[in-house]
């Protein structure tokens, strides 16, 4: 009827009880918790202060070896450019000779506080090969090689899961350089004195021999720059920033 008002019909208990109930918002799921970060020392400061420090007395070693070479090849003369650029000349046989002693001692106290390093901080223990290295070495070069590619295709490459301090690769590497530095130091001593030491001169075979052991182990250390460098830049911030501040951040799957 025109004029009359519309009243709203409230259902009854009954009714109210039978209609179906509204469904409950939906509750978003707890987000996962992150996981746990563990700070562990990684270096002692004898271990890094030395590593830093094999820096320039390596580059004094090699620049001063190679003016010595320059007068008394084993192979035969370099090129040129390599006595201009990389040695102190041609010609300075002399000087180098006394420079060349001069780092080699520094070179020598500087491993031995390495060695003292290693064995207080017992970094020694995780340089020691293991029966596990093998395959590890082996997806460590997977991820490695394939890295960079990943990188361009914007994909993901997760890093192997590292368990221990090192990985197969750094391991094996930074378990040879003070083999090859021990080398170094003996084919050294043997061809500084010959005469004094004949026993140390025969364990290199001849005086010749203990040239050309010395000549390959200044190549292994400059061959050892590079990769050492990428290596340590693709394994992460957290791998450089340990042996300047000593400790390491790894989360609790062994990720850094």
């Amino acid at each position: 009827m025109q004029g009359d008002k519309l009243v709203p019909r409230v259902s009854t208990p009954a009714e109210a009880a039978l209609a179906p109930a509204e469904p409950a918002p939906a509750v978003p799921a707890p987000a996962p918790p992150a996981p746990a970060v563990a700070i562990v020392i990684k270096h002692h400061l004898l271990v890094r202060v030395t590593h830093w420090l094999n820096v320039p007395l390596l580059t004094g070693l090699i620049a001063s070896g190679l003016a010595i070479y320059w007068a008394a090849p084993v192979y035969g003369r370099l090129p040129a450019w390599v006595y201009d650029h990389l040695s102190l000349g041609t010609g300075q046989l002399a000087i180098a000779l006394r420079l060349h002693w001069f780092f080699a001692y520094l070179f020598m106290a500087n491993g031995a506080l390495y060695l003292v390093g290693l064995l207080a901080g017992g970094g020694y223990k995780a340089l020691l090969p293991r029966f596990s290295d093998i395959p590890e070495a082996l997806a460590m070069m997977r991820y490695y090689l394939g890295l960079i590619p990943a990188r361009i295709r914007r994909k993901e490459w997760p890093h192997p899961a590292v368990t221990r301090k090192y990985n197969a690769l750094q391991r094996a590497g930074y378990f040879s350089i003070p083999v090859f530095g021990t080398l170094a130091i003996l084919s050294g001593w043997a061809m500084h004195k010959p005469v004094q030491l004949p026993w140390l001169e025969r364990l290199f075979v001849s005086y010749d021999g203990a040239r050309v052991v010395h000549f390959w182990i200044m190549i292994l250390f400059a061959a050892f720059v590079v990769p050492h460098v990428v290596l340590a830049i693709a394994d992460g911030w957290d791998t450089l920033r340990s042996i300047v501040t000593g400790w390491s951040a790894r989360t609790g799957d062994g990720h850094h």
